[in-house]
């Protein structure tokens, strides 16, 4: 039986979303999870809050909670934790949609982000794209990854951890003029896509069953 690795950038497992994943692929693909704050005390996951200038990624926690970290002090801890998981694995998949260049693998690995970008790029060669993000303090940095893009980007942020109005931000988008969606973090679920798609009548893109259908293609 082929084997999935599934690495957070918060702890496993990941119940909120490996469901999409065990849905998608079905029950050919076994799924083994790792964290890169697994090892990690309380006190030493506050630590890695980000510090005034870091880029901050948000994630979820075993206890449900969310806790943003720096990423400069997540990377050592991804790579640890990647190392260990593709002695087990025949792929990864990295669960956040940010972007990790710095990281070594050895074995076939998904990176939303630049999944992401290249579907956009194949269906949106101008015009605008709307995104949702977690976090405000993320826009620099999310708009930096999406540059490449020649298309106009409006943004709206909602938090897929928290109580978030889902509904007013498809609104916003499809006032802002957006043509299409993206959910531009993993957290984001089916039901968060919903309320968006049909308050703004707009193709949405949702990143982790993007993902885990790619995932589907190479290993079944």
């Amino acid at each position: 039986m082929k084997k999935l690795g599934i690495l957070t950038i918060g702890q496993s497992p990941r119940t909120d979303v490996t469901p999409t994943f065990r849905t998608i692929l079905g029950d050919s693909i076994e799924i083994v999870e790792r964290g890169a704050l697994d090892s990690l005390s309380g006190q030493e996951i506050k630590d890695m809050e980000p510090a005034k200038g870091d880029i901050t990624y948000i994630t979820r926690l075993k206890t449900k909670q969310s806790a943003k970290i720096s990423k400069s002090k997540l990377l050592p801890l991804l790579q640890m934790e990647l190392t260990e998981l593709e002695k087990k694995t025949d792929m990864t998949v990295i669960l956040c949609t940010g972007d990790f260049p710095s990281i070594l693998t050895t074995k076939p690995i998904l990176y939303p982000d630049r999944i992401l970008v290249k579907v956009i790029e194949a269906i949106l060669s101008k015009g605008i794209l709307g995104l949702i993000i977690p976090l405000k303090e993320q826009k620099d940095s999310l708009l930096e990854k999406w540059s490449g893009l020649d298309i106009n980007i409006v943004i709206e942020v909602a938090s897929p951890y928290t109580k978030s109005d889902f509904k007013t931000a498809g609104m916003n988008m499809k006032s802002l003029g957006a043509e299409v969606i993206v959910l531009d973090c993993m957290g984001y679920n089916e039901t968060q896509k919903a309320e968006v798609a049909n308050a703004s009548g707009l193709p949405t893109i949702l990143s982790r069953s993007l993902v885990s259908r790619i995932a589907k293609e190479y290993l079944v």
